[in-house]
This record gives structure tokens, sequence and C-alpha cells, in this order.
């Protein structure tokens, strides 16, 4: 079953989703200013994302919806190949070390 997210009526929907890649990084979070109160008054009244401009740091950035930009469909590919690659380069590493300490010997 996939989890599900309720927006309350009245609140416009998020432009981005969870996990979707823009050119600022990756949205892991999101956050509403309803209008009528102050954080509607500072940020204006709409979404605001958490992105992650790097999955290899701990540093996280916000955005107002209108600060992020998305990626073409070409970007995303080169990103997510970009991804299998350093995943298969791990594997093989991995693969490496059990062989060199004899594969499958019972522990």
């Amino acid at each position: 079953m996939q989890p599900t997210i309720s927006i309350p009526n009245g609140w416009q929907y998020p432009r981005f989703a969870f996990g979707q890649r823009t050119q600022q990084g990756i949205v892991i979070g999101l956050e509403y200013k309803p209008a009528g109160t102050q954080l509607a008054y500072e940020y204006g009244n709409s979404w605001r994302y958490t992105v992650l401009p790097d999955k290899h740091s701990d540093e996280v950035r916000h955005y107002s919806e209108d600060q992020i930009q998305t990626l073409s469909v070409a970007e995303i590919q080169q990103q997510l190949q970009a991804e299998i690659d350093e995943h298969q380069q791990q594997i093989k590493a991995i693969q490496e070390q059990l062989a060199a300490i004899g594969g499958s010997e019972d522990a």
C-alpha cells in the first residue's frame, strides 16, 4: 500500500514532490505557509521546500516554489546513470573483497 499525504482544503497543491530531483538538489521536505500567518507574511503564502543539494553532505537548503527549477528528462537520466555507475563500482569493489577472503566459506 502506498503512503498518502492529505492536503487540507484551501491549500494549494505543491509543485514538487518528495524525492523529486531539481536543479537545486533532491526535495526531502515540504512546508506550507498558510495565508494569515506570520510565516506567510515573511515568506509568502506558498510551499517552501527543503532540498538536499548533495547526497554526500548533511547540508540542506530551503527554497520557495519560485526558486526551484525542474530538470530536463536528459538531465534526470544523466543523474540516474551516474548513480547506477557509482553503485556498480561499489558492488564490484565488494565482490573483489569477498573473493579475496575466500568467497563462500562457512563462518
